[in-house]
C-alpha cells in the first residue's frame, strides 16, 4: 500500500467538521491512511473541535486568515509532497462525502495506475443524498458539459471536490498550481483540466454526495462571484489566456 494522505478542507464548519472526522474514524479507511484537516482560518469553534481529535491521529494545519479553498488545497499538496506521500485524497470538510469511499478512489491509483481519480455523483452508481438545491443541480451539470466541450473528453462531475491524485503529477512544470489566480475555487477544475489535457490517466468513479439540512448551510460559495471562479479555468485554459 502506498503512503496516502487524506485532507478535508474546512472553514467555519464547527458542527459539520465534527461529524466529518467522526465518520472517518469509524470508516474502512481509518488505519490505512493518514488524515490532515486544513483549517482555512476559521473564526468559530472549528479549530478547537479539530484539536480535540489530535490523540486519535487527526492532524491539522491552520491558516492565520481565510485564504480560499484553492490555497488550502495547495497547502495540503505541498505538505504531502514534503512528507513523501504518494497519493493525496481531497474531500469536503462539511460532511458531504462518504469516508468509506476513500479507498475506492485510492485503489484506482494504487492498483490500476490512474493518476487522477475524480468522484462523480452522476455516474450510474453514484448517489445524491439530502436536499440538493435546484440551482446546484443545474450548475453541477452545466460545468461538466462545458468542461467536456473544451477538453474533448467526457466528464460527468467536474465540480465534485472528492478526488484522489498521484502526487508525482505535480512534478510536471506545466501544472503550475502556485499561480495566485487559483486561490479560490479555480484550483480544483484547473488540476482536472490539466490532468485530462496533458494526457494523464484519469477516471471517474461513482461516489455519494450528501447535502446537509438547509439550516446548516449548503456551501460557502457566493453567488455569481463563486460561480465565475469555478468556471474561469475552463475558459482561461481553453482559450489559452492562462497556463
Amino acid at each position: 500500500m502506498p503512503k496516502i494522505l487524506v485532507c478535508p478542507v474546512a472553514f467555519n464548519e464547527h458542527i459539520k467538521i465534527k461529524k466529518t472526522i467522526e465518520r472517518f474514524l469509524k470508516s474502512s479507511a481509518h488505519g490505512k491512511v493518514d488524515y490532515l484537516v486544513v483549517d482555512d482560518g476559521s473564526t468559530d469553534e472549528t479549530t478547537q473541535i479539530i484539536n480535540q481529535f489530535f490523540d486519535q491521529g487527526v492532524g491539522t494545519i491552520r491558516h492565520d486568515k481565510r485564504s480560499g479553498v484553492g490555497t488550502a488545497i495547495r497547502t495540503a499538496i505541498c505538505f504531502a509532497r514534503e512528507k513523501d506521500y504518494e497519493i493525496i485524497v481531497i474531500m469536503a470538510g462539511n460532511d458531504k462525502d462518504d469516508p468509506n469511499q476513500i479507498m475506492d478512489l485510492v485503489s484506482q491509483v494504487a492498483e490500476y495506475s490512474y493518476d487522477f481519480v475524480q468522484g462523480s455523483r452522476y455516474l450510474k452508481e453514484g448517489k445524491i443524498g439530502g436536499d440538493m438545491p435546484f440551482y446546484r443541480k443545474m450548475a453541477t451539470q452545466l460545468h461538466p458539459f462545458l468542461f467536456s466541450l473544451f477538453t474533448k473528453r467526457k466528464i460527468t462531475d467536474s465540480t465534485n471536490g472528492f478526488r484522489a491524485i498521484r502526487l508525482s503529477l505535480f512534478n510536471n512544470e506545466q501544472i503550475d498550481f502556485h499561480q495566485s489566480w487559483l486561490n479560490a475555487y479555480e484550483l480544483e477544475p484547473y488540476l482536472l483540466f490539466k490532468a485530462v489535457t496533458l494526457g494523464y490517466r484519469y477516471i471517474e468513479v461513482p461516489v455519494t454526495k450528501i447535502y446537509p439540512p438547509k439550516e446548516l448551510g449548503y456551501t460557502k460559495m457566493r453567488p455569481f462571484l463563486g460561480w465565475w471562479s469555478i468556471l474561469k479555468p475552463i475558459f482561461y485554459l481553453g482559450f489559452g489566456f492562462k497556463k
